[in-house]
């Protein structure tokens, strides 16, 4: 049985161009959430997401993966996407299934079109955003340049929740608990100031006892207008990390576990009953106790499993065994078995729950 509810849940895709290091910096996840014991190689093709022979020999994503590990009794489940263009379409169809794009940037190669696109299409669906600089290790990496980019490109609501220091080996936190020390570029005073002043601008109330107090809110008080600015696109956080050397990899895991929203703080999902000028949009509960109203947003073909839909519950909780019908279709299919995605591993599982 599983041990967390639908609160404790977060679902991430990562996107972004190829090269950008998707694929490494869920290793470097799975690994500081213990999920693997060391971290794989692309060159020895022995990463938990590119598991395909033809990746193996590619050495890139040529397709969606999708993985988990937990953080402090949250689940992230992760979404690495392929970033070529020839594959941006798989990429975009993953976005349908997360609260949150994690669009992640090269910081020596900067802004590019995919990053623009995905970007562009995670705000036009109203799903949660934030950007991680990875690569802050390369020689020629440029993270304060990237940043000015990116915020000159998405605008001033792009800011940073921490910022490299110690010649990139670490980064300083510039939000729960503002860290010592002397960042590689800015200030961490001032980026501390500017966040909490960008959230709190979604909420009167709180601004008024922001502006009483004249110091700082607890993250705790910040959390709910902090959830309402990713919703409202009001904010775009930008964290920097090296998948390589796993700078800022540990502050990230805590980022995505405390501050991204789970299903029942994102936006809804977009589900529409019939077609044309008909259609209706349907109303998700997110409750457990309703009929299950479920996704399908991949097919894989096993050699041994055969068939696999991997799907997202929104609704309801669903059962192996279970009676499901496909869109308007009058005759039932049978959930005959469920199961958790680890790569590409599959680990059968009694129940899914929504989220």
């Amino acid at each position: 049985m599983m041990a967390y509810s639908t609160a404790d849940i977060r679902n991430i895709a990562l996107v972004g161009p190829a090269g950008a290091g998707k694929t490494l910096l869920a290793e470097a996840l799975l690994l500081e959430g213990g999920a693997i014991r060391s971290r794989g190689s692309l060159e020895r093709g022995t990463t938990a997401c590119d598991f395909d022979p033809q990746e193996r020999a590619l050495q890139h994503s040529l397709d969606a993966a999708i993985v988990h590990f937990d953080v402090d009794g949250c689940r992230i489940n992760l979404i690495d996407t392929p970033g070529t263009a020839d594959f941006v379409g798989r990429s975009l169809s993953m976005l349908e299934a997360v609260e949150t794009a994690a669009v992640v940037v090269s910081a020596a190669t900067g802004l590019e079109p995919v990053t623009q696109r995905m970007m562009e299409f995670a705000r036009d669906r109203e799903l949660c955003r934030i950007i991680v600089i990875n690569k802050i290790d390369a020689r020629d990496a440029h993270p304060e340049r990237v940043l000015a980019e990116l915020r000159e490109a998405f605008g001033r609501e792009c800011l940073p929740l921490n910022l490299p220091a110690k010649g990139r080996e670490r980064v300083i936190d510039c939000f729960f608990q503002p860290g010592d020390g002397e960042p590689e570029f800015g200030a961490v005073a001032a980026a501390h100031t500017e966040i909490i002043d960008q959230v709190v601008e979604v909420d009167e109330k709180l601004m008024a006892l922001y502006l009483e107090q004249g110091e700082d809110l607890s993250p705790e008080q910040l959390h709910d207008p902090f959830e309402q600015a990713l919703r409202e696109g009001h904010l775009v956080p930008v964290c920097f990390v090296s998948a390589e050397t796993g700078a800022g990899v540990r502050e990230l895991t805590q980022i995505l576990a405390r501050l991204m929203p789970n299903p029942l703080e994102g936006n809804p999902p977009p589900f529409l009953r019939g077609t044309g000028a008909q259609a209706e949009r349907v109303r998700v509960t997110q409750n457990s106790d309703d009929h299950v109203i479920a996704h399908v947003f991949k097919v894989n073909i096993d050699p041994f499993v055969g068939r696999l839909g991997v799907l997202r519950v929104h609704q309801g909780t669903l059962r192996s065994g279970a009676q499901l019908f496909v869109g308007d279709a009058r005759k039932p299919i049978k959930a005959a078995h469920l199961y958790q995605l680890q790569g590409k591993e599959h680990t059968e599982v009694p129940r899914a729950i929504p989220g």
